[in-house]
């Protein structure tokens, strides 16, 4: 086996699938046990008005992509899968996730008009 650029790049992502794992079943363990929803749906850093609304997605998309990884790396570690095949499934569950996180974040936050914003804040907030 000859070590070239393609080789390293292949390791690399290999490895990386072990922190992947490790964060996303570490989000789910925070929202499923310790109720800590601050890390979801999150816009420009804010949480949304009613997060534990939007928590039960968050945990399924981190639990559902999380799971995928663990089986990629036994699949790697026990030669069940072959290249193409653990490549092309680690690379579509981490594009999920992003996406799925995205479009949760999105519906979350829903976009108020300009309108609306103007006259909420003449009103000033109510007591």
């Amino acid at each position: 086996m000859i070590f070239n650029a393609s080789i390293a790049l292949n390791w690399i992502l290999f490895l990386a699938l072990f922190p992947i794992a490790f964060f996303w079943f570490r989000r789910a363990w925070r929202i499923l046990f310790r109720r800590d929803f601050s890390e979801v749906a999150l816009k420009r850093g804010m949480p949304p008005a009613d997060p534990a609304r939007f928590a039960p997605y968050t945990l399924a998309v981190n639990l559902i992509g999380g799971g995928v990884i663990v089986f990629v790396i036994f699949g790697v570690v026990a030669a069940i899968l072959d290249f193409e095949t653990w490549t092309a499934i680690a690379g579509v569950t981490i594009w999920f996730k992003f996406f799925a996180d995205y479009i949760v974040s999105r519906h979350a936050h829903p976009i108020v008009p300009r309108r609306k914003k103007l006259e909420e804040a003449k009103q000033g907030p109510e007591a």
